[in-house]
């Protein structure tokens, strides 16, 4: 779900005092006042990489339905909320993520707008129907798994950091089965992963159109994630690379298109 460590727990910067049961948190969500997250420390948290991907899908005003595979705490249903007044659902296959989840749409008072269903990916179109939806996104499982893959991590933290529940094509399958024709799909994962990414886009029906690479540093010569969208057409070609975006200029603060991404001012922030 997220190769950026530090940012993890992004959303704590603004921790409220009230600790609930789990030692459960409930976090401000960002700079955006009025919407909170409620978080676990040994969970999965919302990270960078999510912020991403529900800051640049592209939304407009004919978009009437939105699906999140995978939405582990609610963090990018939440923040899509932000944006438009579509229906919102979220997936999610492990339990306790789909309870914090769930209660965190409540306690934002969405759910008229957002909801969040307990299942496998893989089979929530038999739930809610096929072609039903105007853009599917995601922020899966990043690593590869095999049963001798050595993984020092919770059954928790691995199912959501690795290819245990759900594959790479299998989570692109799952998009084009649940998207309208001419619907967007929009993912966040790993740079290294970019060809088995483009090979699953095509070979699920859905055309690469834009592409985002973001790096650490200003200086820096990789980018670490890649944010990549395309359409369920049958139609080739128009792939648009986007200006690279970093994370933290040369005194490692936060960039301006960060600051706007997360909502915060640059005095406060920077």
């Amino acid at each position: 779900r997220s190769i950026w460590r530090r940012y993890w727990s992004v959303g704590r910067r603004k921790r409220t005092r009230k600790m609930m049961k789990n030692n459960e948190v409930v976090n401000d969500l960002l700079g955006y006042p009025g919407l909170k997250i409620i978080q676990r420390p040994d969970m999965f948290n919302f990270s960078l990489d999510s912020t991403i991907l529900a800051y640049y899908v592209g939304i407009n005003k004919t978009t009437k339905k939105i699906i999140d595979l995978g939405c582990g705490n609610g963090y990018v249903p939440i923040f899509l909320s932000l944006r438009t007044k579509a229906l919102i659902h979220g997936v999610e296959i492990q339990e306790e993520s789909f309870d914090l989840a769930k209660r965190s749409v409540e306690l934002n008072n969405l759910t008229n707008q957002i909801t969040i269903y307990n299942g496998d990916m893989k089979e929530i179109h038999k739930t809610l129907g096929v072609a039903q939806y105007d853009i599917v996104t995601s922020n899966p499982p990043y690593f590869k798994y095999s049963d001798d893959s050595l993984v020092k991590e919770s059954e928790y933290l691995k199912i959501a950091r690795h290819e245990v529940k759900v594959t790479l094509n299998e989570v692109v399958h799952s998009a084009n089965v649940l998207l309208k024709d001419g619907g967007t799909f929009a993912m966040v994962h790993r740079v290294e992963r970019l060809m088995d990414i483009l090979e699953a886009f095509r070979n699920n029906n859905i055309e690469p159109k834009r592409l985002l690479f973001v790096y650490p540093k200003t200086s820096s010569e990789e980018a670490l994630v890649v944010f990549i969208e395309g359409k369920k057409s049958k139609k080739k070609g128009g792939l648009k690379i986007l200006p690279p975006l970093y994370v933290y200029n040369e005194e490692n603060k936060y960039t301006k298109e960060i600051l706007k991404i997360f909502n915060y001012k640059e005095d406060n922030h920077a």
